[in-house]
């Protein structure tokens, strides 16, 4: 039997169980925090107050910050990619709707919810050129993305166990840098965004946990692939108005180091959580190729922190059309 069957077969038997992961993971809608319950209510006579409120807050805020508040946002909102690549994935039921393609609809509408207040967020608080933000937006939808998974649904929980936790990171180191400056509300909006990016990947990786127990050998093959091509992030193909998909994620990400929001040893202190959450150490009935791939997995963090520890980033801050300097 091929891979792609093999594959295949592993996700129509582990589909029995999507509903219950549905209801352990993810949130009913009627119950779950909606943007607006960060946000000025608009139907209120206090609404030109509470946006005046956010206003002012947003001016202790530096340069920095609002670049990679800015670069998460728009991470965000580039969704609808997303969810078109994983609805493609093997086992995913697009047509004949499955458990999976209910998981992948379900998830997409929790996370949608995470652009739309940090939208809305940014364009009330007055720092920053949403125009430019919202051409960067079409652009990352229209150019896409490849995140080097192809349609393999190993490979694919692989990235968003570690994507989900990436972006947890991110949204609360911005939430405490918040919370520094005094900003309270816009704090707790990217801390409770963070809450579901753990509950995300949480699912996702057990999902995995899953596979390994039924499939380890080929599991453990898409992790050895992912991590020796690397984690690309959703956004790798970030560009600014008139500009190539060139720099703009470089400095994106250099100023997320910079401020210490997500760094290069945080992408190694995720591989490590990921190798301790599926006891890579201990997984059993593994070929000689998938010993091997195990092998290299459980040295890649020593390896990758010698790298990292020679990295340099820039002290100056790019700049980009989305935060006018100008205007600070």
């Amino acid at each position: 039997m091929s891979l792609k069957n093999v594959r295949l077969e592993v996700m129509q038997f582990l589909e029995k169980d999507v509903d219950a992961l549905i209801e352990k993971y993810l949130i009913p809608i009627e119950t779950i925090w909606q943007p607006t319950d960060f946000l000025p209510d608009s139907e209120s006579p206090k609404f030109f107050d509470e946006v005046k409120e956010i206003r002012e807050l947003a001016k202790d805020l530096p340069y920095d910050f609002w670049v990679v508040l800015v670069g998460d946002m728009i991470t965000e909102e580039a969704l609808p990619t997303y969810e078109s690549w994983l609805m493609d994935v093997e086992g995913v039921g697009q047509i004949e709707r499955n458990g999976w393609s209910k998981w992948v609809r379900h998830w997409t509408g929790e996370e949608n919810r995470h652009g739309d207040v940090l939208n809305k967020y940014l364009y009330l608080s007055g720092r920053v050129n949403m125009r430019e933000i919202e051409k960067t937006t079409q652009h990352l939808i229209a150019d896409g993305f490849d995140i080097g998974t192809d349609r393999d649904p190993y490979k694919n929980f692989v990235y968003t166990s570690f994507q989900e936790l990436a972006t947890y990171i991110s949204h609360n180191r911005v939430a405490k840098l918040a919370k520094e400056r005094g900003n309270k509300q816009l704090s707790k909006m990217c801390r409770i965004i963070s809450g579901d990016e753990m509950r995300h990947h949480n699912a996702y990786s057990e999902f995995v946990e899953r596979i390994f127990a039924v499939d380890p050998s080929q599991m453990m093959m898409a992790f050895h692939y992912m991590m020796k091509q690397k984690i690309t992030m959703p956004a790798h193909f970030l560009r600014e108005s008139g500009g190539q998909i060139s720099s703009a994620f470089e400095e994106f990400s250099n100023t997320a180091q910079r401020i210490g929001v997500y760094t290069s040893m945080d992408y190694i202190d995720i591989l490590e959580k990921l190798l301790k959450r599926w006891e890579i150490e201990k997984v059993t009935g593994l070929t000689d190729e998938a010993e091997k791939a195990r092998d290299y997995l459980i040295k890649l963090p020593s390896r990758m922190t010698r790298i990292a520890e020679r990295m340099k980033v820039p002290e100056n801050s790019f700049e980009f059309k989305w935060v006018e300097p100008a205007k600070l």
